[in-house]
């Protein structure tokens, strides 16, 4: 999750770290998220006002599509929710792998987008959370204290430069790419427009391995100069979903700051049409080692 502030300080830094090649170890693409990802059919860590169904569930009501090299995660947009029944129907899907050392490509076409709508690509151990630490690679935080005892669970990051790297300017350009390098010693974040002249080749084609080096200024640089990464962090699940509210979606504040309107619980409960945008449309999800 990230800052501008935090930004400016740490992309100083980012030629100080060494970059490594790493080799392509798992290609997630299409019907292959079926098996190497479980739907979590879980309460929302995060108190959003969405009921996380399971595969079979899913895929029965389209809120799961996989193909090719398609895989689509949406929320359900055509019920309207009983104020005293559960959320509306979404999907949370976790890797069977976890990873320490390495190196994340997400290959993202379009995100949810629209009023009330938290949608997270990131990583963490959620039996030990949070002392086996947290990456979040798309989000939004307002925070510069990383410990989660101490800000509400906020974290601390940076705030991607380019205005079409989330919501409704990201899917008009046709999204684009996120990266997220972690070892021993710090935590990078790249973004790259679909459109970018600067995306490395290795991510732009699914390559069999990457070089790090050649990825230019990272947006989010954590090296552990005051932080020693090992005894913070250790195996992470990569993790995909869509909450609507909950902790951060749904503070008035950012709520209706954002020009929506009444409150965010309400406004889910009784516009399903709203969340027709409310899905991912996910190229690919390669890891490397």
């Amino acid at each position: 999750m990230f800052s501008s502030l935090k930004s400016l300080v740490l992309a100083s830094l980012a030629t100080s770290a060494l970059a490594t090649t790493y080799s392509l170890t798992d290609n997630h693409v299409g019907k292959d998220f079926l098996s190497t990802f479980t739907h979590q059919a879980i309460a929302d860590p995060t108190h959003g006002r969405v009921n996380y169904v399971d595969q079979a569930t899913a895929l029965a009501q389209n809120l799961t599509f996989a193909s090719g090299n398609t895989l689509i995660m949406r929320a359900d947009s055509r019920t309207t929710l009983s104020a005293s029944g559960p959320g509306r129907n979404s999907v949370r899907i976790r890797s069977v792998k976890t990873y320490t050392t390495h190196a994340v490509v997400f290959d993202i076409r379009h995100m949810p987008q629209g009023c009330a709508t938290w949608p997270a690509a990131w990583e963490t151990l959620e039996s030990n959370w949070p002392n086996s630490g947290e990456v979040d690679i798309t989000g939004t935080s307002t925070s510069l204290n990383c410990d989660a005892n101490v800000n509400g669970n906020t974290g601390c990051g940076v705030q991607a430069p380019t205005t079409n790297s989330y919501g409704p300017s990201f899917n008009s350009n046709g999204g684009g790419w996120y990266a997220m390098e972690r070892t021993s010693t710090f935590i990078k974040v790249w973004f790259w427009p679909r459109n970018s002249g600067s995306v490395p080749s290795g991510v732009k084609n699914g390559g069999s391995s990457v070089d790090t080096a050649n990825w230019g200024t990272p947006t989010a640089f954590f090296p552990n100069t005051n932080c020693d990464i090992n005894s913070h962090f250790g195996p992470n699940n990569i993790i995909i979903n869509l909450t609507l509210c909950g902790d951060w979606a749904g503070i008035p504040s950012l709520y209706n700051g954002a020009g929506c309107p009444g409150d965010c619980v309400s406004y889910v409960n009784n516009n399903p049409s709203a969340f027709a945008n409310a899905y991912w449309d996910i190229a690919a999800v390669r890891v490397y080692q």
